[in-house]
């Protein structure tokens, strides 16, 4: 049995548009929050950064291809990694095909990683993506915009990230969303990031399965996230999640 009530459809309907009047609201707080997010002032940006891509190197300033905006993926791929995080995977299967898209309105979208190029070309193929994907390892570019943090594996060291301290993290990488904007003169500005459950607007599978009753049904999992698989790997019974090796080691050291 299912347990959940069961009425008549005019009933329904009384109750639906009771929580329609709640979603409305939520959608005009969520357009009042979209103005407070254009109208954040801007940092200028002052680092010259330079990636390697499959077009060769360029810079921060190349990847805007032309266009005013620029979105970047912060994709975790740590360069130790022989495949990338497969949450940022998930994000990544969504905003593939809103790219094309995005440049129709001044914004170019490309995603980054510090993981050597050859990786993430071959990674890329696998997953079947297209979209331009640059590697940041030989610069600041990650840690600058606080989505690495190098030696964080020990779980000992102290991690800026969404805009909060904390004492111990289980990767050194995290995922993001920045944006940036070059005036006339060519000079580039942040505008605005977002890291951990902000990078949820992206992912439309959520926005369905927070419509069916089941919601997205990850109550007693490890993480929120242990389903996911590359679009690949469902199936896959030997797949290793290493984001449960890491929580379950973790734990481990504090039952010492």
């Amino acid at each position: 049995m299912h347990g959940h009530r069961v009425v008549s459809r005019e009933a329904w309907e009384a109750e639906r548009k009771e929580l329609l009047a709640r979603e409305k609201q939520l959608t005009r707080l969520r357009d009042q929050v979209t103005k407070e997010r254009q109208a954040l002032p801007w940092v200028k940006v002052e680092k010259q950064y330079v990636f390697d891509g499959p077009d060769g190197r360029e810079t921060l300033a190349d990847l805007f291809a032309g266009r005013s905006q620029l979105v970047v993926y912060h994709f975790m791929f740590q360069p130790d990694w022989s495949e990338g995080c497969k949450s940022c995977s998930f994000i990544a299967d969504h905003y593939e095909p809103s790219i094309v898209h995005l440049q129709q309105r001044d914004t170019t979208m490309v995603t980054i990683s510090r993981a050597e190029l050859g990786k993430l070309q071959a990674f890329r193929k696998r997953m079947g993506w297209n979209f331009k994907w640059m590697s940041s390892l030989n610069t600041d570019f990650n840690q600058d915009f606080h989505v690495s943090f190098p030696g964080a594996e020990d779980g000992k060291t102290p991690v800026e990230y969404n805009y909060q301290t904390f004492e111990s993290f289980l990767s050194s990488e995290g995922p993001g969303l920045s944006v940036f904007f070059k005036d006339e003169d060519g000079y580039i500005y942040h505008t605005y990031s977002c890291f951990s459950r902000g990078l949820e607007d992206l992912i439309v599978a959520y926005d369905l399965l927070d419509r069916v009753p089941k919601g997205r049904n990850e109550e007693g999992l490890l993480y929120a996230m242990e389903w996911v698989r590359h679009h690949d790997r469902y199936g896959d019974d030997g797949y290793r999640d290493i984001y449960v090796e890491l929580i379950t080691a973790r734990k481990g050291e504090g039952d010492r």
